[in-house]
């Protein structure tokens, strides 16, 4: 995460479930209100200003829903002055790849856009 980020300041601070704040966004047109909606984040690493927030799967994944993404970073922007990035992490055989999401607008679900990508390969020597 402190290679991917460029922080070496990041520490592994969050971990588990945890309740939506109530918050307010649009899909498309349609406004929706969100409140006390169970989220977990995987992991969770701080640094000295911002947090970056990882949903991580084990295996190769055909498809994921925005919503694992976007309530997490709804919910921890409600809890933090600092910057949060959202990454998406997936383990392949021997590969470990990395996304990075932002969302352009906090309030348009749909404003989601990839920002970085990067594939780790660990080799034994």
């Amino acid at each position: 995460m402190r290679t991917f980020l460029e922080d070496n300041t990041l520490v592994l601070t969050i971990r588990g479930r945890k309740y939506t704040p109530q918050f307010s966004f649009r899909v498309g047109r349609q406004l929706l209100t969100a409140e006390s909606v169970q989220t977990e984040v995987d992991a969770g690493y701080e640094g000295k200003n911002q947090l970056a927030l990882i949903e991580a799967k084990n295996s190769q994944t055909t498809n994921t829903i925005i919503r694992q993404l976007f309530y997490p970073f709804r919910q921890w922007s409600c809890h933090t002055k600092k910057t949060v990035k959202t990454l998406f992490f997936e383990k392949r055989e021997r590969f470990y790849s990395l996304w990075q999401f932002e969302f352009s607008d906090i309030n348009d679900y749909n404003s989601i856009r990839l920002t970085k990508c990067c594939r780790y390969e660990i080799i034994e020597k």
